[in-house]
């Protein structure tokens, strides 16, 4: 099995058009077998880009073709209303890799979909997306990084570090039931804790890597997790041990402040709870063909 996009997942493009982001990085996803049903564009509503039609509104996407998920690229000002528009017409799960959407407008687009839209699940935004090999694709990813057949589920804040892991766990034979890059801006419409919830209730998936980095409490919260509710392994790693405190690295989520959200304090809180920790991908990715090894 996979979590949360398979075979059956039907992507319609907000904000399509023949020059965008999203036509480019749909039309690979198509490539790599998903099924990219429709695209809208309210200047567009009507025509056909690269065989993919395009409606207006979602809502009209999804009365013509049954799709149940959202891939969003539209520019950070627009990203919270094509969320919400999304959520609005019903789609289960949005994936938005726009990056640079301002901090409350995050929040307050998680605050109504908690309130109001509390059944459509968002990735994002600026993540790589989500890919279940051999399934589905949604985002940036490179299919040809991933592996399909399982039984290893991966879950990362860093984008670049995820695409490293996914392919460290490829060059050793060892498949992929799903990867998901949740972003690392402060307010992720998907957390760790969702996703090792759904790897812990998915029974192909035998084993859960686990990619931190610095900043936040995301790492800790997963770690109390492990600890009370999952019997798979976990291997983790956390991203910017060399970080110099009070710096941002890469993004707004990963600051430290004073002694919170060091990698430090984040592995020992994930070593405390059972997981394995690794000091670097490379480690990661051989102490996982070790655990898979004794499966």
């Amino acid at each position: 099995m996979s979590i949360f996009v398979d075979e059956n997942t039907k992507v319609v493009i907000q904000g399509l058009s023949p020059t965008s982001q999203g036509c480019y990085h749909g039309l690979r996803n198509r490539a790599y077998g998903t099924q990219v049903v429709a695209g809208t564009n309210p200047r567009r509503g009507g025509e056909v880009i690269e065989g993919i039609p395009v409606y207006s509104t979602v809502a009209e996407a999804i009365a013509e073709t049954g799709a149940n998920a959202s891939f969003i690229t539209v520019p950070p000002a627009g990203a919270p209303a094509a969320i919400l528009e999304a959520a609005e017409a019903g789609i289960p799960f949005v994936v938005c890799i726009t990056e640079f959407i301002p901090a409350h407008d995050e929040a307050r687009v998680f605050a109504t979909l908690r309130r109001s839209f509390p059944e459509t699940r968002l990735l994002g935004p600026n993540c790589p997306g989500i890919i279940s090999p051999g399934k589905a694709n949604i985002g940036i990813t490179a299919g040809e990084i991933a592996l399909a057949g399982g039984p290893v589920g991966l879950v990362s804040r860093s984008g670049t570090v995820f695409y490293q892991a996914l392919y460290e766990l490829t060059q050793k034979g060892i498949g992929q039931t799903t990867g998901v890059g949740i972003g690392g801006d402060p307010v992720p419409g998907t957390g760790f804790v969702d996703c090792l919830a759904a790897f812990q209730a998915d029974p192909e998936t035998k084993a859960v890597i686990m990619i931190g980095e610095i900043g936040g409490t995301e790492e800790e919260r997963a770690a109390r997790f492990i600890a009370e509710h999952m019997d798979k392994p976990v291997v983790t790693y956390i991203a910017g041990v060399t970080a110099p405190p009070g710096r941002k690295m890469g993004h707004a989520g990963a600051i430290v402040s004073g002694t919170s959200g060091t990698a430090a304090a984040k592995m020992a809180a994930l070593a405390e709870a059972g997981a394995l920790v690794a000091q670097n991908p490379t480690e990661a990715g051989e102490l996982m063909a070790d655990v898979v090894a004794r499966l």
